[in-house]
């Protein structure tokens, strides 16, 4: 049969590509051959959710049509041949209208930076799309459950909000949801009755705002088979094994397919990384043989292309005798990284890829368990293996072998017998993506010993994978041992000694012992409740809960007490963020979103990987150019008149490139500019750089080295800190003294959702138009000017929105801007650059990880006499703005009365990438060290750690002594006591502490802690322009010099100019707020425009359009009073359309200059948490949190408490999950959403409460608001403090199954510290690694 052409829809329209490369992705082809650009590129791994559509296929034969979400930055174009696309905005859009989920998320508040939402709506739409039409149930919107709209969004990630209101907007769509259990919105008020708040929800109706399948492509999928044309495709489409079979045998003698591919859902690219080009690609999709599943008496058979979701599905709809193991293989499986993968990636794919590449599969170990079976076929020969023969037998990959179905056999007990099988897996996130550090499933069938009334193994298999291994294993020696063994606390001891010697992680594999300690784990909670009980239960409560091998996510719970001001209307009100629902849908313009004219290129970094070197030669491997390339740009390529140079900050600049010697792993060697991304990235990857290491000087990649080398940047006395007191003196009157202590903290990536991403257009007159992703507009404009030697009037760059910044995007994005005008220049063509995400994850910098070692004095009351600090903090290469750390740590660590404090504090340069600011930095630090000391002083005094944070809150007079009078404010303004106070009363705190206490008693293997931190955090006010200008229509726009980068600043401009327009008191200037629109920011136009930073933009702004108001109003009165005298009332429109016929000036610019004495100001807050650390895993679970923050007067709460929700869960991302460190080379080892873990909806707080203090108490401030956007992220200190309290607790009972005759030692006095981030093997080692032995030899003994 003919070939056909590749034709689909997207969002209803047809889309007919006459050719194509086959290795172009979904994503590719939406992004630059469609209307639409919702559809995001982030991580390109399958990992984050916002590339993410909805496919739907139809199936003429059951006219059926299937829709479901899949990653469109994996799938390939040519596998959706006959499909339809939708994606967000073809929900809904500014010009027909936006989808219920769109309002809704605007409504709740659940979009901030908004590059993550498209996906978000997609995941949530493709949850309802699936209740709907479940086979279960009866199509409405009732089939929905809260816990399925929030499991939906598992797999997105989000940076921004803390994922709280997300979550409520999804739940708002579930029938079982209590309406009043959802957050705060837009919809309705407090106090409104349900029938009200349903009413105010937009509707929703399924048959309405479902998407239906096109009919075009309902009829050509009914006329022809899904076909496509070899020859202009190199896509084949085989619809049976013969076919398949006859395909492969024209691959070369010797077995090998060469240079082609099989595909199914392509989703093995987003782990294994693909370089080589091949040559034609066989997608298996179709074959029939491979796409059943077949059920009988003696198991269920499952082809290798069904989708791992299709499989869940089947082994979950079980419902014969042998259901029990399918359920829970079924049940395990839906933790296998997302559903938008499931949906796409197949069982047979993750089987070749862990047999062939030792992908680290859950999947294997469970079939390994349930002994599955495979069958292949190889040139007509069938043949068929056991799992373990499987793994082990030569990978199939590559060769002509295919793997065809797989094979699971019924279990069941018989009468007097009991099957038991458990599956676990211990791993950074409950449900989001995220590989295990180990994985476990266990088959046993016992019964009854007559005699003993204990139970005997009759038959068992365990099995283990992920650890490091090759593949999942069998512990064969483990079983034999137990075969026929009458369980008992011995039996179990020895067969965990057994395992230890089992599980052997290789040589490179990270946390080996802790691997090992986990097989342990797992064991022992598989056994150790039928030795307990004396029977078995196919649903068996665990002893304790200590491990939940079939986590199920529970609903989240919150509270927030705001309040809306209405004294200067519109401002104080919960508007909803400008351009909610336009995120949502996914038209909201981003740089890379900007359509690329005809002749623009792309540009790839190359890096250095090495620390100090000299430089070569910069080539390709095997001297070839890559397809696609049109120049490489180095240093040699700056013009003459320009300078080296890639970013300016106040303390100086650094280089763009490397010049003849790289001074550290991960800087910028030179630009590949090619016709594609794909192709400039490919060319990046393929570039060789030789080095010459002779006659080097040896890097400094310690902060120890750089100290020794008095390598050191220096810090300018105005950013130099102030000691507080006499610290001699304190000590002496110390009653005791903590000296010499030593703390690490390590570094934390920004992990913004779009990367860093600029592009650059040659314009008349040797001028350039450069869009970037900045928060530094006028920086960067002067860095692109320096480098092209040109002035600073002939390079325009415009900024309209960031997807994410956190200080990532001040100093680091001028280097992707100033290469991309570079190369714009060179070439004279617009280049464009989206950095990959590895690539941006090396070049970032991140926190600055510091070494602090203190010594404190204290009374036996606790009361703090003295601190000593001395910390080295590791800037890297570069100054970039470290020297401004010291004092920011000293700010932060002021929170509490030391008596006295000094310290010395170095700026140490080494040869690792520079650091920069990321939210809080410096601050988080500070907060950090002081809540150790505290920690540490509770402990050696054995005091409660609570009673001294309080001891030593400050009092007024010593915040004065501390702060200095015109930061310490009036004592009005000094609300930490207050906060402190009503914080333990609307979080009932102590009768929690107790309640904790109680469950450490009565738990072995769980532990709680809870633990309250105060907040003092200092800011400061910056000059700021602004300009409003009111149009003939009486509209108006805004231009400040603040970027929008998900923090509400827009928003509160449009607020701030309604009001002050408001002012001029005439019919309709109290609606104008829907006619004020902010303009991006434009360094031509909008000059002096500084940076985006340090909390205060948002309100420095809104009082630099405040005081453009105040002229404009000013310049209208005249008019409006000339009107009057004719007329009782005047209109905004009359008003303007008379000032325009008088020409009165109606724009006006200001530049704000805050009063020097008041610049500087506190911020305060308080957080709570309890949290619960499984001692057998080392995983901690956030029970709740609770915050009370002060905003002052808020100028939009709802704006104000996702800052605050957000900045705190970015800091449990700091405290508890996310490794960003280093090679010996100094290299950025962390890649991408595979082995970078950020939060997500399954690891925040469970309860998340979250009071705004409207203090109203700050006449200096504007309209008496204060910043909301960084000081709330030392409030996540709560959560590492509590877990360390749990630990605590962990250690004691450790310590007490040491007993010998009854002499237990207290643990109490054994101090430790507590790493950042407490990641769960961190965790795991400090309860003790070999927990289960120790308690397992006490219950021998005793």
């Amino acid at each position: 049969m003919a070939g056909q052409d590749l034709v689909f829809g997207v969002n209803g329209e047809k889309f007919e590509v006459l050719s194509v490369d086959p290795s172009t992705t979904l994503l590719e082809f939406l992004r630059s051959n469609t209307r639409s650009k919702s559809s995001k590129l982030s991580c390109g791994e399958g990992g984050c959710g916002a590339c993410i559509v909805i496919l739907s296929k139809y199936d003429p034969v059951s006219d059926q049509v299937e829709e479901y979400s899949i990653n469109s930055c994996l799938t390939l174009l040519c596998s959706i041949n006959g499909c339809s696309i939708t994606t967000s905005d073809g929900l809904g859009n500014t010009e027909v209208g936006f989808h219920p989920i769109h309002k809704r998320f605007a409504g709740f508040h659940a979009s901030q930076c908004g590059f993550c939402t498209p996906g978000m709506c997609i995941s949530l739409y493709s949850a309802l799309s699936n209740a709907h039409n479940s086979k279960n149930s009866q199509p409405s919107r009732d089939c929905l459950t809260a816990s399925a709209a929030e499991k939906s969004i598992a797999g997105n990630l989000c940076r921004c909000t803390g994922y709280r209101p997300i979550a409520d907007a999804c739940k708002s769509f579930a029938a079982d949801v209590d309406i009043e259990d959802l957050g705060f919105n837009s919809f309705w008020r407090k106090g409104e009755s349900r029938e009200e708040m349903f009413k105010k929800l937009p509707p929703y109706n399924p048959d309405k705002d479902l998407i239906t399948f096109p009919n075009f492509l309902k009829e050509r999928m009914k006329r022809q088979r899904n076909v496509l044309d070899q020859k202009r495709y190199h896509w084949s489409i085989p619809v049976s094994v013969a076919e398949l079979q006859g395909i492969l045998a024209t691959t070369d003698s010797g077995g090998d397919r060469g240079l082609m591919k099989l595909v199914v859902g392509n989703t093995g690219t987003g782990y294994y990384k693909e370089e080589k080009r091949y040559g034609k690609y066989i997608d298996i999709s179709h074959i029939p043989e491979m796409s059943m599943i077949k059920k009988d008496d003696r198991g269920i058979e499952i082809g290798a292309v069904v989708t791992i979701s299709k499989v869940i599905d089947a082994l979950m709809e079980e419902n014969t005798s042998s259901a029990y193991v399918f359920k829970k293989i079924g049940i395990h499986m839906e933790k296998v990284a997302n559903h938008f993968i499931r949906n796409s990636g197949s069982i047979g794919g993750n089987l070749v890829m862990a047999q062939s590449k030792n992908f680290p599969s859950d999947i294997t170990t469970l079939l390994l368990a349930a002994d599955a079976s495979v069958h292949m076929i190889n040139a007509g020969r069938h043949e068929k293996l056991r799992m373990g023969e499987f793994l082990v037998s030569p990978p199939i990959i590559d060769t002509k072998t295919v793997l065809l179905k797989v094979e699971i056999p019924s279990w069941t007990a018989s009468s007097t017998t009991g099957l038991l099988f458990e599956s676990y897996r211990a791993a950074p996130r409950p449900f989001g993506s995220s590989l295990p550090y180990i994985n476990a499933a266990f088959l046993a069938v016992v019964s009854h010993d007559a005699s003993s009334r204990g139970i005997v193994v009759d038959k068992c298999r365990l099995a283990f994978g992920s650890f490091g291994g090759y593949h999942s294993i069998r512990a064969r020696e483990v079983e034999d041992f137990l075969t026929g063994k009458l369980l008992s606390y011995s039996v179990l001891y020895e067969a965990v000694r057994l395992l230890k010697g089992t599980i052997v992680p290789s040589i490179d594999a990270s946390y080996p012992e802790y691997k090992k300690s986990l097989a342990i784990g797992f064991l022992f909670d598989f056994l150790y409740p039928l030795i307990e009980s004396g029977t078995w239960e196919s649903e068996r409560k665990h002893i304790d809960g200590h491990v939940v091998p079939t986590i199920s996510l529970p609903s989240l719970s919150s509270a927030q007490q705001v309040f809306e001001s209405k004294e200067f209307q519109p401002v104080g009100e919960a508007v909803i963020k400008y351009g909610a629902e336009m995120q949502a849908s996914g038209e909201a313009v981003y740089v890379d979103d900007i359509p690329s004219l005809p002749n623009c290129v792309h540009g790839a970094f190359v890096y250095s990987t090495k620390p100090m070197a000299r430089i070569k030669s910069v080539g390709f491997r095997e001297n070839v150019t890559p397809i696609g390339v049109l120049a490489v740009i180095t240093f040699k390529d700056i013009p003459q008149v320009g300078q080296n140079i890639g970013y300016i900050s106040m303390f100086g600049s650094g280089l763009l490139f490397a010049d003849e010697v790289t001074i550290c792993a991960g800087q910028i060697i030179a630009i590949v500019v090619a016709d594609t991304q794909k192709h400039a990235d490919l060319a990046a990857n393929l570039a060789v750089v030789e080095y010459d290491l002779r006659n080097i000087e040896t890097p400094i990649l310690s902060v120890e080295d750089a100290v020794a080398r008095s390598s050191l940047f220096e810090v300018p006395a105005e950013y130099k800190p102030e000691p507080v007191g006499d610290v001699s003196k304190g000590m002496a009157e110390a009653d005791r003294k903590i000296r010499s202590v030593e703390l690490r903290l390590g570094s934390q990536y920004f992990f913004y959702m779009e990367t860093q991403t600029s592009l650059a257009l040659p314009d008349e007159d040797n001028c350039l138009v450069v869009y970037s992703s900045t928060q530094a507009t006028e920086y960067t404009q002067s860095v692109i000017a320096a480098c092209l030697g040109i002035p600073e009037h002939k390079v325009r760059v415009i900024t309209r929105r960031l997807g994410g910044g956190f200080g990532g995007k001040a100093i680091k994005s001028m280097p992707v801007a100033t290469a991309c005008a570079l190369a714009a220049k060179k070439l004279q063509r617009p280049v464009r650059m989206y950095l990959n995400r590895k690539t941006d994850m090396i070049m970032a910098g991140g926190r600055h990880p510091m070494k602090i070692t203190y010594s404190v004095g204290f009374t036996s009351d606790s009361k703090l006499t003295a601190l000593e600090v001395k910390i080295s903090i590791d800037a890297g290469i570069d100054v970039d703005v470290s020297p401004i750390l010291p004092l920011n740590i000293v700010n932060s660590l002021k929170k509490y009365d030391w008596g006295a404090l000094s310290f010395d504090i170095k700026v140490c340069k080494t040869n690792l990438p520079s650091r920069t600011s990321l939210r809080a930095p410096g601050e988080v630090q500070g907060s950090y060290i002081g809540e150790s000391i505290i920690e540490n002083v509770a402990s050696s005094l054995n005091m409660d750690a609570d009673v001294v944070r309080r001891i030593n809150v400050h009092t007024y007079e010593s915040l004065r002594k501390f702060y200095t009078e015109e930061v310490a404010g009036e004592p009005d303004e000094y609300t930490l006591p207050l906060l402190w106070d009503k914080l333990e009363i609307s979080s009932d705190f102590k009768r929690r502490a107790e309640s904790v206490k109680e469950f450490n008693r009565d738990n072995v293997w769980r532990k709680r802690g809870i633990s309250r931190v105060p907040v003092v955090y200092q800011v400061k006010n910056r000059p700021t322009p602004g300009k409003v200008s009111i149009l003939s229509d009486g509209s108006v726009v805004a231009e400040v010099a603040g970027i929008e980068m998900g923090q509400g600043l827009w928003t509160k401009v449009q607020q701030m100019v309604a009001y002050g327009l408001g002012m001029i008191k005439c019919d309709g200037s109290e609606d104008l707020l829907e006619r004020v629109r902010p303009l991006q920011t434009d360094t031509l136009s909008m000059t002096q425009s500084s940076y985006t930073a340090g909390s205060t933009t948002s309100e420095n702004c809104c009082e630099a359009v405040r005081l453009c108001c105040v002229i404009l109003v000013e310049r209208l009165k005249p008019t409006m009073n000339q009107i009057l005298e004719n007329a009782r009332t005047v209109t905004w429109d009359t008003l303007i359309q008379q000032a325009y016929a008088e020409s009165v000036d109606l724009s006006a610019r200001t530049f704000y200059k805050p009063e020097s004495s008041s610049a500087d100001y506190l911020n305060y807050g308080v957080g709570a948490s309890e949290v619960e650390v499984d001692i057998v895993t080392g995983r901690t679970e956030i029970i709740r949190s609770d915050i009370i923050y002060d905003c002052g007067r808020s100028l939009n709460p709802a704006v104000d408490l996702g800052q605050i929700e957000g900045a705190f869960v970015q800091g449990i991302g700091f405290f508890m999950y996310e490794e960003y460190t280093t090679d010996e080379n100094g290299l950025v080892i962390e890649e991408g959403t595979w082995d970078y873990k950020i939060p997500t909806i399954d690891t925040i707080p469970k309860q998340f409460n979250v009071q705004i203090l409207n203090s109203r108490h700050h006449k200096n401030r504007v309209l008496s608001s204060k910043a909301s956007g960084e000081p709330p992220l030392l409030e996540a200190t709560s959560v590492h403090c509590a877990t360390r309290s749990a630990i605590k607790e962990a250690r004691k009972q450790y310590l007490s199954w040491n007993c010998n005759n009854g002499d237990c030692r207290d643990g109490s006095e054994v101090g430790f510290e507590l790493p950042v981030p407490a990641i769960m093997p961190v965790v795991k080692q400090l309860c003790g690694l070999d927990s289960v032995e120790k308690y397992l030899e006490w219950k021998t003994c005793t």
